[in-house]
């Protein structure tokens, strides 16, 4: 008796089974082999918010710090501008003298015959510096640090803490502590403003002469009244601020140091030269 083979058709099924089940561990295999790059990459988003708060807070330490940095330089110095008080009225005088003076030299230089243009240029060298002097150079310069005064042939500057006392009379002066008296030529006082601004003020005056008031409180004609709501001049307005600088500023760190003077070279030296050769020019004949 033969014993029947077995029909491929029999052997077939079987072969596919092995191999369904052979490709499920390899299929479980290669889905679990992604998962770990995926945790992979969850773990730095899960560290980002960790590692967040310390590089805000290193970020906003630089920037406090560079600000800080940035902000001690500026402290050191005056935290507003210079205030600066000159005479209006003196300066647009200098500056029309100083306009018809060139113009007459000019022409003299120009249409002169003989000496006449050397005589024109020796006056304008020895005239033009002196009237800028006196009437476009004075200013005076104020900060919450010094006061400086720049006057026709010097420039003085003045700590708040060296100052001791800023004076209104016939002039406005200012006394250090050492007992110099220097000048503002930039804030001349004038009396007749002074008298009429008391006058605009009815409660000063009561009716009553400005100054046969101030001579009977034993005051010189036309001196100051600090009498509240009184109408005060230009230039003493300018005084009650500069005190006021004073007062608020005269104590500070910032505000001490030495009293320096400068004096005007680039003013006297011209000046000097000028006078010689007009001198020598008119010797000569």
């Amino acid at each position: 008796m033969t014993t029947p083979e077995p029909q491929p058709s029999d052997r077939e099924p079987a072969e596919p089974a092995q191999s369904t089940e052979s490709t499920e561990p390899a299929d479980s295999a290669a889905s679990s082999e992604p998962s770990e790059p995926s945790a992979a990459s969850e773990s730095p988003a899960a560290s980002e918010p960790a590692d967040s708060p310390a590089a805000a807070s290193a970020a906003s330490a630089a920037s406090e710090g560079s600000a800080a940095a940035s902000a001690g330089p500026a402290t050191s110095g005056p935290k507003y501008a210079d205030r600066i008080y000159r005479s209006t009225s003196g300066f647009v005088g200098g500056a029309l003298i100083l306009a018809l003076a060139c113009w007459l030299g000019i022409d003299a230089v120009a249409v002169g015959e003989g000496n006449t243009p050397w005589l024109a240029l020796a006056a304008l060298l020895f005239l033009v510096p002196l009237v800028a002097a006196y009437t476009l150079v004075p200013a005076v310069y104020a900060n919450e640090d010094r006061l400086r005064v720049r006057n026709p042939f010097r420039t003085i500057t003045l700590p708040w803490g060296r100052v001791v006392s800023l004076r209104s009379g016939y002039t406005n002066e200012v006394f250090s502590d050492d007992g110099d008296k220097y000048q503002l030529w930039a804030l001349p006082v004038s009396l007749r403003a002074r008298k009429r601004a008391t006058r605009r003020d009815p409660r000063v005056t009561g009716g009553r002469t400005p100054g046969t008031e101030a001579s009977r409180r034993g005051g010189a004609p036309g001196a100051p009244d600090r009498s509240a709501g009184a109408d005060r001049a230009p230039t003493d307005r300018s005084m009650d601020e500069l005190r006021e600088l004073h007062k608020n500023r005269g104590g500070e760190a910032s505000a001490q140091g030495e009293v320096s003077v400068r004096w005007s070279y680039e003013i006297i030296a011209p000046s000097l030269a000028g006078a010689v050769l007009l001198a020598v020019l008119l010797g000569l004949g």
